[in-house]
């Protein structure tokens, strides 16, 4: 620019342009366009550029490239695999850097141009992203569920173990629990979770256990083209956002429920922010999204997937492909299955039978040892040998009265052992861990005596035991009731 000023000032001051040029040491060209621009004026070009050793085969680029449309994205052609099959197939003898500036700008100008949305109170976009977490010690991939209202940018943000259907669900319960309300309406992708299936008009017919929420809730529900993120670019923005300013460093939490308090408290946390562009913080405009939003129901939808199944041989029923044991008195009966994000419930008829945490791998068993140990009872050499009990981590207590039953009364002691277990049927491990460490105290080792103590520290009263003798209660003595002592009640009834 300095340059240009001068010549500009010496040509204004009578410097004749050929004396300019060669004052300067520049070309007449240039001290002419100089003098037309007061300003230089950038490189313009006049003519499309000539390639005349690429253009003839251009259609052929052409045609390769529109193929790919059809193809995984992981296996289309690069410029590299453009310019050797040219060479090798069709006898091309250009540079390969032709070849890929036609395709760097073939590739501009196919890109699709978007139009600026405006969002009113009240509207939300919902999505689920992944990320890496440590959850017990355990590292393993979060699905995290993420509701955002574009007006104010408020957000909620709830992790899961896999992004199934109740994941999806009770994700929009906690969610509206979060804010208060349910929105107006909500955008989504065509995930297989919500939408069953696209029909040829390109309506969707829902998911079943999808559509009974929507029933439940009444909002609209919307959802954005198959393959195209951007028709609900907020909520995909926040799912970067949520794993960048949430998830990093890598999340170690004890629980589940311990790192989705964590993300509570962080969506909480972002209402106070101002976002670029705006002058009011998130809380602030949720406020408006909140007036149109409109209110819960009574009680929350109850997420869960239900089904039905039948009891096996061995007291197991199948749910998504791993089996989960019942009592072993409901064997080869019907049942239904309730499945839960983290917990499934199985139960017959009216009554629950059985409650197990969610397991989320594949074919695999989850046992409760207490389902077994009526048939254990009766089948008592089955007792070393019985899988459901092989990784039964007891208190060290138990195995201390196994072996003391054991040497006193050989298999009726296994027998009985058996028997303490059952009481876990009725009563917490905790108080039957008590219960069974004072008879070790006491050195009355047996199934009624166990009983009695558990019995005693249940009620709160003092424990009554005969040490002299087997099996340790206290005898009872019952009189005979006489006739003279059933009538002295009565007529102090009638008195």
């Amino acid at each position: 620019m300095d340059l240009y000023r001068k010549v500009r000032l010496a040509c204004a001051e009578g410097m004749s342009q050929r004396e300019a040029a060669r004052h300067f040491n520049i070309s007449r060209d240039s001290v002419a366009k100089m003098m037309a621009f007061s300003v230089p004026p950038g490189y313009r070009r006049t003519a499309p550029v000539k390639r005349p050793k690429l253009d003839a085969f251009t259609g052929i680029i052409d045609g390769w490239l529109e193929g790919d449309r059809e193809v995984h994205r992981k296996q289309r052609h690069t410029a590299k695999r453009v310019f050797e099959r040219l060479r090798d197939e069709h006898g091309f003898t250009g540079g390969y850097t032709i070849v890929k500036d036609y395709m760097r700008q073939r590739e501009r100008r196919g890109r699709e141009v978007f139009v600026p949305l405006a969002h009113p109170p009240g509207q939300a976009q919902a999505d689920f992203g992944e990320a890496v977490v440590v959850i017990g010690g355990v590292e393993q991939k979060a699905h995290f569920f993420v509701l955002d209202l574009p007006h104010s940018d408020a957000c909620y943000v709830r992790a899961y173990p896999a992004a199934t259907a109740e994941a999806w669900v009770d994700g929009h319960v906690h969610a509206f629990a979060f804010f208060g309300k349910v929105p107006v309406s909500v955008v989504y992708d065509n995930d297989r979770c919500l939408v069953a299936k696209i029909l040829p008009d390109g309506t969707r017919q829902r998911a079943t256990l999808f559509s009974g929420f929507l029933s439940h809730y009444l909002f609209r529900d919307r959802y954005g083209r198959p393959g195209k993120g951007n028709d609900k670019g907020n909520v995909e923005g926040l799912v970067g956002f949520s794993r960048r300013n949430f998830m990093v460093p890598i999340p170690r939490f004890a629980t589940w429920d311990a790192f989705n308090a964590y993300l509570e408290e962080q969506c909480r946390r972002r209402q106070a922010d101002v976002l670029r562009g705006q002058s009011e913080t998130i809380g602030d405009r949720f406020a408006r999204d909140l007036a149109a939003m409109s209110d819960l129901p009574a009680a929350p939808f109850d997420a869960c997937d239900q089904a039905t199944g039948r009891v096996s041989s061995q007291a197991l029923v199948r749910y998504k492909t791993n089996d989960y044991s019942v009592p072993v008195a409901y064997g080869h009966r019907d049942v239904w299955i309730r499945g839960y994000v983290d917990a499934v419930v199985i139960g017959c008829g009216g009554e629950v039978i059985a409650r197990h945490p969610r397991c989320y791998d594949r074919e695999d068993t989850v046992f409760d040892p207490v389902h077994y140990l009526p048939l254990i009872e009766r089948k008592i050499n089955a007792l070393d040998q019985a899988a459901p009990l092989a990784e039964w981590d007891l208190p060290p207590e138990f195995a201390t009265l196994r072996r003391l039953m054991e040497a006193r009364m050989i298999k009726a002691g296994r027998r009985e052992y058996v028997q303490v277990l059952r009481l876990l049927e009725t009563f917490d491990v905790d108080d039957l861990q008590a219960a069974v460490k004072k008879a070790l105290q006491l050195g009355a080792v047996g199934f009624d005596a166990v009983k009695h103590l558990v019995l005693c520290r249940v009620e709160k009263r003092p424990p009554r035991l005969d040490l002299d003798v087997y099996p340790y209660l206290p005898r009872a003595k019952v009189a005979t009731t006489s006739a003279a002592s059933y009538m002295s009640l009565l007529s102090g009834d009638t008195a």
